[in-house]
């Protein structure tokens, strides 16, 4: 599989919510960088899960660009081959613009995968609206349980 292939199969996936079709495209210790956590979600089970809650919080999700290229992977700071995939979407009435950075291993799956959105407003709608959902999918605690 061509990191192009990848790059346009996670897009299908994602614009169709078809999770089920994410699963192959990801390494299983693959790690997902969010906006609003400092660590990332690790191994294909989070990820996945991460990625119900987000198919199911976003409204009018559409990827408007694509760019490819190499980045610097987190992991060990080697050059991986990646793409970016330029996004709009709305979120509790809040506009949010992204981007999805993916980084490739050799077999043209995705190893990391880092998210960033603007503007603030959005993040903190996006933020809170994923958190909810992770703890209803019992992802997270609930910090009410204490």
């Amino acid at each position: 599989m061509t990191t192009a292939d990848t790059a346009e199969r996670f897009r299908t996936a994602v614009e169709k919510r078809d999770l089920a079709a994410l699963e192959p495209l990801f390494t299983e210790d693959i790690r997902f960088w969010s906006p609003v956590k400092f660590t990332p979600f690790e191994g294909r089970p989070m990820v996945l899960g991460l990625f119900g809650v987000l198919l199911r919080t976003f409204e009018d999700f559409r990827y408007v660009g694509r760019l490819d290229g190499a980045v610097e992977t987190a992991v060990d700071g080697t050059q991986a081959s990646s793409e970016i995939l330029v996004f709009r979407a709305t979120v509790n009435g809040k506009e949010i613009h992204g981007i999805d950075l993916l980084q490739f291993d050799e077999a043209g799956r995705v190893k990391e995968f880092t998210v960033m959105v603007r503007p603030m407003s959005a993040l903190r709608a996006l933020s809170d609206a994923v958190f909810a959902g992770l703890v209803a999918d019992g992802l997270v605690p609930d910090p009410a349980d204490g």
